[in-house]
């Protein structure tokens, strides 16, 4: 069985308090198909991270559940509501950050948002209010009167989410949001997004594994439109972790031999030895067995000298990877993501 099909009884679970439902969702473009029978649901207050290579239908998904663009076949639900009865309604409840950003940088901060508030249709007098919600929640206090054009990279994107939320959307879906930034300001985005998902659903589609791990509840995996994983993050990376191996850097006699001698080691495998120190890749039998304690202890007993000591378990990296790769094609689907 694998990860979605393991998932897709707790989805049953969760529609009753679903903000976003897609049953059988698949889209086609020509001859291609884009998004195929995706069916998954996200829970009211959830951050989820939204994953897949390029070409897996990541960025067709988030347009449809925008109304960007409409189901071929299926159906996309929105507070409860049918994206394709209730169009104008379930736009109303969403806040929506495409990929790259797409902002006016000849005008004032304060301009653009005002401009998106008459987009929205929101009233001159809760207008004001709103704004100035949006520009304490994403920190854009200091730059609100300056042109959009003159702000670094971390500032746009702020501005960005500053529109996705200014008409007080009950979820976001944020098609990645830290994309072109520098670690520090990643790091900042990032603290934004956990703030801004404490009172709405977030939706967040990366390619950052570490912002997965950092941010997100819950991991929605595509690869060629079709689901392939569907867990909490702790429970992907526990259900793909794999074999466990520790690397050991060591002075003393006889390392081989008293290692092979120790419960639980399926393989040792010799490295090329530094200034005299063996080295050692030492594999467990078991995906759960830790071996540096009985390493540990047997070094203290022989008395070696331990240079390294160090355990590899599967990073999301990995995981991604395992799920999605043999289920790519030779060719990027399109250019879609």
């Amino acid at each position: 069985m694998t990860t979605a099909e393991q998932a897709q009884p707790a989805n049953a679970a969760r529609v009753a308090d679903a903000s976003i439902e897609v049953n059988g969702v698949s889209k086609f473009f020509g001859a291609l198909t884009a998004v195929d029978n995706l069916t998954f649901s996200v829970r009211k207050g959830e951050v989820v991270g939204f994953l897949g290579p390029n070409g897996s239908g990541k960025t067709t998904t988030m347009r449809m559940l925008t109304s960007f663009y409409t189901p071929d076949v299926g159906g996309i639900s929105i507070d409860g509501l049918d994206t394709k009865k209730q169009d104008i309604a379930t736009r109303e409840r969403i806040g929506y950050l495409p990929e790259n950003n797409p902002v006016y940088a000849d005008l004032l901060v304060s301009e653009y948002l005002d401009f998106v508030a008459d987009l929205r249709g929101l009233t001159k007098m809760g207008r004001r209010e709103d704004i100035a919600q949006s520009v304490e929640e994403t920190g854009l206090q200091d730059v609100y009167s300056r042109p959009i054009g003159q702000l670094s990279k971390g500032y746009k994107q702020r501005v960005g989410l500053a529109q996705a939320i200014v008409h007080r959307p009950s979820i976001l879906i944020l098609d990645e949001p830290t994309e072109g930034l520098d670690p520090n300001q990643r790091l900042t985005i990032r603290d934004l997004i956990r703030s801004l998902g404490q009172d709405r659903t977030v939706m967040l589609s990366t390619h950052v594994m570490q912002e997965v791990e950092n941010t997100c509840e819950r991991i929605l995996l595509i690869s060629r439109g079709k689901l392939v994983a569907d867990s909490s993050v702790k429970e992907l990376l526990q259900r793909a972790q794999g074999i466990r191996t520790v690397h050991i850097e060591v002075e003393g006699n006889e390392v081989e031999k008293a290692l092979s001698g120790l419960p639980g080691i399926a393989d040792i495998e010799r490295g090329e030895p530094v200034d005299g120190r063996k080295r050692y890749v030492i594999t467990a039998d078991d995906d759960n067995a830790d071996l540096r304690p009985d390493i540990f202890r047997l070094a203290k007993k022989r008395n070696w000298v331990l240079w390294e000591l160090r355990e590899d378990r599967a990073r999301m990296e990995d995981v991604f990877y395992s799920l999605t790769a043999e289920k790519q094609p030779t060719q990027s689907s399109g250019g879609d993501e």
